[in-house]
């Protein structure tokens, strides 16, 4: 072989043994964990693999993305945290106060971005939203507290509401904290509410048929995932005991829901999935202080309106974010 093949072909070897190291590297894997559905925050994981994909990972080609639903039970929320760690990721997201609580508990390493409704302060995530210290950051979203201004709301659409029932979930994290401020609220308001507990599909059923025994004039639905999940279920109570709600997310309203009032979740996730691209990039989760979300969206559907015989008040139409028609 003449010297200058020899160079030519040593020089080629070398040059390619870098691109081939960097092709077998492997790709970071970043787990998704949810106590929802893929039919019910579908959206929600799009909206964080946005937010990935404008700071460069893109899912197929740069990132895998190992998803995880628990489908309503919190329960199973420990499992699949476990799970996730065993798959090595590089990252996990945790949706919600109960999933961010479990991949806390499962690990101490792996850096955890969340969305929560809830203080996470107050909840033991993290020690200040400025500095979280640890391996845990992520988006705190005012979702919770909000009681006060849906009864508003729903007194001024249903002005002649005498008893307004409220359905929560016992088992949902934040019960306690949203009972406490629709009581408050309506305390405040002079309003008479009756609480409606639900934490299975039957006993959703059952609270329709209460709130219609007692002759309640609206219904306010507060947040978890469980109610998302059987969304609905809900909307389609609501429409046969003809029951002007109020609820506490948008995705109620798209499938013909009257009316909701609540944070934007989308934002949220996107919000998520830039956090999760800055760790992958290399910053520490201890650095990035807790964000907060908190632009508030009124939706309201005239077609359900329109089948409960009610007439929107300007005043609320003329604030309105979103009018589904």
């Amino acid at each position: 072989m003449k010297r200058r093949e020899f160079i030519t072909l040593l020089g080629g070897a070398a040059a390619a043994g870098p691109f081939a190291a960097r092709a077998q590297q492997p790709v970071p894997v970043v787990g998704f964990l949810t106590n929802g559905s893929p039919d019910s925050h579908g959206p929600m994981a799009a909206a964080f693999r946005r937010g990935l994909a404008e700071h460069g990972f893109v899912e197929g080609q740069n990132v895998a993305i190992e998803y995880r639903w628990a489908e309503g039970n919190n329960d199973r929320l420990p499992t699949l945290a476990i799970d996730l760690v065993h798959t090595r990721a590089a990252i996990i997201f945790a949706g919600g106060p109960p999933t961010a609580l479990a991949a806390k508990a499962a690990t101490s390493t792996i850096p955890i971005v969340f969305t929560s409704g809830e203080d996470p302060v107050k909840m033991g995530l993290v020690a200040s939203y400025n500095r979280p210290g640890g391996n845990i950051t992520g988006i705190a979203v005012l979702i919770d507290l909000l009681g006060a201004k849906r009864l508003g709301l729903l007194r001024e659409l249903v002005p002649a509401s005498t008893l307004i029932a409220v359905l929560l979930n016992p088992d949902e994290t934040s019960f306690a904290t949203q009972l406490k401020d629709v009581q408050d609220a309506a305390h405040a308001g002079g309003q008479e509410i009756q609480v409606l507990r639900a934490s299975t599909e039957r006993e959703i059923d059952l609270a329709f048929a209460t709130a219609k025994e007692v002759k309640a004039s609206a219904m306010l639905v507060g947040v978890n995932f469980f109610y998302t999940i059987r969304r609905e279920q809900i909307v389609a109570q609501a429409a046969r005991a003809a029951i002007p709600v109020m609820y506490g997310q948008r995705e109620f309203t798209a499938v013909g829901g009257l009316m909701s009032y609540a944070a934007n979740l989308m934002d949220a996730h996107h919000e998520a999935g830039i956090y999760a691209a800055r760790i992958l990039q290399g910053t520490r989760p201890a650095y990035l202080p807790v964000l907060q979300v908190s632009k508030l969206e009124l939706v309201i559907n005239l077609e359900t309106a329109k089948t409960l015989g009610l007439t929107i008040p300007p005043g609320i139409l003329a604030i309105a974010d979103e009018v589904i028609e």
